[in-house]
């Protein structure tokens, strides 16, 4: 929910990575990136009702593929950052007139006029350093927890749901940097049966 998002992130700096979700409306559009790949995912459903909707996105995927494909390169190395910015400004002129054309269409004019009010947070990674066109790396961080999820059906109270959720975190946390997971949990019981605060997740003994 909004608010419990507010509270997550109330000490947060920096750009969000996020799809159009009306729980992130509270963080400022400046602030804020779109996921290109939750676009993505979108111009393909207007490609699969045909007709005018499905030339729209066609069209949207056609060209939004050339941009993540010069973002790639500038990924790589293989452009700069300055020809890469070049080459966008037509193609960020299509994308939004093909946006505008929606907007009039049945079944997606909706979802083109939501794209187009989040226009703000539509260019970031073009237009300034650091930051990616899509929470894909957020997304497969989280896979392991989606899988155990829809395997094990999750768990039935708020209190099993928390202890998985900060279990996972610790679990995941420490495999990134390369700690013993056993030997964290191992610390952070004793530390807790002699009343005293965890060791850190964030920083390595």
């Amino acid at each position: 929910t909004e608010a419990a998002l507010r509270k997550w992130l109330s000490e947060v700096r920096g750009i969000l990575v996020t799809d159009r979700g009306s729980q992130f409306g509270f963080w400022a559009m400046d602030r804020r990136q779109i996921c290109w790949a939750h676009l993505v995912r979108k111009f393909a459903a207007y490609e699969a009702r045909g007709g005018d909707a499905g030339r729209v996105g066609t069209l949207l995927l056609l060209w939004s593929g050339m941009v993540l494909h010069y973002w790639h390169e500038v990924r790589a190395g293989t452009l700069t950052r300055a020809k890469f910015q070049t080459a966008v400004v037509p193609l960020r002129a299509v994308i939004e007139r093909l946006l505008e054309q929606g907007t009039a269409l049945s079944g997606i004019g909706g979802s083109c006029r939501d794209i187009l009010d989040h226009r703000a947070a539509l260019w970031g990674f073009v237009d300034k350093l650091g930051i990616d066109p899509t929470n894909n790396h957020a997304e497969r961080e989280l896979r392991g927890f989606v899988l155990w999820r829809k395997l094990t059906f999750g768990s039935r109270s708020e209190r099993g749901t928390r202890f998985a959720a900060n279990l996972k975190s610790v679990v995941h946390t420490c495999r990134k940097q390369r700690r013993h997971v056993f030997d964290y949990l191992t610390r952070a019981i004793q530390a807790s049966l002699r009343n005293r605060r965890a060791p850190s997740l964030l920083a390595a003994a």
